[in-house]
């Protein structure tokens, strides 16, 4: 029976979408005979199932099809970034960038996934040298990356097949046809799995020199969270933008009410997770600095440690790359997004992940709330000039000429992005009054060199490169780091967003959640800035209002890490925010006088079609009973 599981993998293939290197097994080779055969061979199949999942925070991370980076469109293949090339050039059916349906154009295939799961579960049992607890847990593991899989596709495709057990090479043409089912039978499903897996998982691993990144309770029950928290969001709750999408069974693929229960759902799902992480020692990350420096500057570099100090308390589910060396470290990443400093100009992609000017003006004042509402900030006048006080020496250049636009921000601001007249701490330089200064205007040591070796908006991201990197003259010196997928801050926050949705007015509870993680960052909790600071003093006391307060903590405190492509589409406003103007200071420009003019880059044409991403042509014309994304 297990040879004729192999065979129908290779047909099953062609159901979903083509792979060239996969053939029909043929009937004298026992694969899974010995694939099965012992405990090293079964933990090498289980290691097999978890390198299925995607790339994150690499070039191949769909996170980067989003307003927050930009790249520069003549940059070499020796800088790569996917989620871009989906917005300069757009996407097809032809041959989709960034395919995990298909498995093509730098995306693993997640179907093919889901199946070497299925097969994992099915035969895990005839190992004879792994004991029942462990299997148990090994199950649990594999369930829970067969759930994963199948939310990742369902919130990049919409209504995805249903994939709960591999068909014998028996099943008849009409069984090996699958559709795509309704996103709330996916959401169940999903569920389900995890419900399965999250008793037999451990605490916390225990083997911390060759297993973390393994499934934990945590990891779990927080992507449970998070899977209820998307179910109830606006994209899969009551959405009528997708009312036509009915299959040829009749089925409706998009529920057309919005249901209030899914968010109450969502808020135990987080609270569950919440205790847990707890419980497992969680907590949110606080920099300690092992070198003299003032809290000014310790605020700022909290902000990248936060995400590059690896494995630390915070960090709930992180990821390794399997591209290699280059990506596992985060080498290549680091490497490309600091600017060229002094003489020696090392950094050959400096800036190829650039922040856009819609970040830079999305975070906060000092005081704690958004540019445009706080009464001491002049907001008209952002885009003058003005020259850097003395008292701002830890974060900007004194006697510096720059845009009024780039003083008086929270720390998480100089922390996540470099501007010109800032400082970039690090790489050998640990005295905070002798930082490297960014300088990007034309002809200055951060400014546009060659075709590529620029910021194209004069930004950069500092928020992803770890100050203990250096270098010596010659050559980058990397320090690794892991990729957090999931962090406690991002879990307090799908929390507080949950008990938000859920009442009527918003509950005491959410303070609890937001004014830690502004604590940290060097801010006043919400009531304090808001009411204190803001044009709208009230705003905390409404639903309304304190769901933008909630959707723009997580767009900054999460920012750069790949959470705002996804939660700009379940909130339903990635049209309005990743369909305006890509915008940045003119870098061709030599003086403070023509450098501080906004330019607009970019004028992305994203409309509806491009919220769900497209399948490939091929895929349906194997599979008729298979249907194209809305536009596409």
């Amino acid at each position: 029976m297990m040879k004729k599981y192999l065979v129908f993998i290779s047909i099953i293939i062609f159901t979903f979408g083509s792979c060239d290197y996969l053939d029909v097994v043929p009937d004298d080779i026992p694969t899974l005979e010995h694939a099965f055969h012992d405990r090293p061979r079964a933990l090498q199949y289980l290691y097999t199932c978890y390198s299925y999942l995607p790339n994150f925070g690499t070039p191949y991370d769909p996170g980067l099809a989003s307003d927050e980076i930009w790249s520069n469109p003549q940059r070499s293949g020796n800088f790569p970034n996917r989620g871009f090339d989906i917005l300069y050039f757009g996407n097809s059916t032809n041959d989709p960038i960034l395919n995990f349906w298909d498995g093509r154009q730098n995306a693993s295939s997640l179907w093919q996934g889901i199946r070497d799961c299925n097969i994992f579960l099915e035969n895990i049992d005839q190992v004879i040298d792994v004991n029942e607890f462990e299997k148990a847990q090994f199950k649990a593991e594999v369930k829970f990356l067969k759930a994963f899989y199948h939310f990742f596709l369902l919130q990049l495709y919409g209504p995805i097949p249903i994939v709960k057990e591999n068909l014998p090479i028996s099943a008849s043409p009409e069984e090996v046809a699958v559709y795509r089912e309704p996103v709330d039978e996916v959401f169940d499903y999903i569920i389900e799995l995890l419900d399965e897996a999250i008793p037999d998982l451990p605490l916390k691993i225990e083997n911390t020199v060759s297993e973390l990144g393994r499934i934990t309770m945590p990891i779990a029950l927080s992507i449970k969270a998070k899977v209820l928290v998307t179910a109830a969001s606006p994209l899969f709750n009551g959405n009528t933008d997708y009312a036509m999408l009915i299959d040829k069974r009749g089925k409706q693929m998009f529920n057309q009410v919005y249901d209030p229960v899914k968010w109450d759902k969502a808020v135990e799902a987080c609270k569950l997770a919440i205790e847990a992480c707890h419980q497992a020692d969680h907590g949110l990350y606080q920099f300690t600095a092992p070198i003299n420096i003032t809290d000014s500057t310790r605020l700022v570099l909290q902000v990248s440690q936060i995400v590059t100090d690896k494995w630390n308390k915070e960090h709930l589910w992180g990821y390794l790359s399997e591209r290699g060396q280059y990506y596992n470290s985060r080498a290549r990443e680091q490497y490309t997004i600091a600017p060229l400093h002094g003489d020696h100009r090392i950094f050959s992609g400096g800036g190829t992940w650039a922040p856009t000017m819609s970040m830079l003006e999305l975070f906060y004042t000092e005081n704690g709330v958004p540019i445009g509402e706080d009464i001491t900030y002049d907001y008209a006048d952002r885009y003058s000039l003005t020259t850097v006080p003395k008292q701002a020496m830890f974060f900007m250049q004194p006697g510096y000429v720059t845009a009024k636009l780039h003083l008086n921000r929270e720390p998480r601001f100089y922390g996540s992005i470099g501007v010109d007249g800032g400082w970039w701490f690090g790489l050998g330089r640990f005295n905070d009054r002798a930082q490297w200064p960014i300088q990007s205007k034309m002809g200055q040591i951060s400014g546009k060199m060659g075709i590529e070796r620029f910021s194209p908006t004069s930004l950069y991201l500092k928020k992803l490169h770890n100050y203990e990197s250096v270098y010596n003259v010659t050559a980058y010196v990397n320090k690794n780091w892991n990729w957090p997928i999931l962090r406690l801050a991002d879990l307090y926050l799908l929390y507080a967003e949950a008990l938000n949705e859920a009442k009527t007015t918003p509950p005491e509870e959410i303070f609890n959640y937001l004014d830690p993680i502004r604590e940290r960052a060097g801010l006043m909790g919400v009531r304090e800035s808001w009411t204190n600071f803001s044009k709208l003093p009230n705003k905390f006391t409404t639903k309304e209002g304190m769901r933008e307060i909630i959707q723009n903590e997580r767009s900054i405190e999460l920012a750069f890490e790949m959470h705002r492509f996804w939660d700009l589409r379940r909130w339903k406003k990635s049209q309005e925010t990743i369909g305006k103007p890509v915008r940045g200071w003119d870098i061709f420009k030599e003086t403070p006088q023509e450098f501080y003019k906004v330019t607009t880059l970019r004028n992305i044409n994203y409309t509806l079609k491009d919220v769900f991403w497209p399948l490939r042509q091929y895929s349906l014309s194997v599979n008729p009973n298979l249907f194209q994304n809305p536009g596409w």
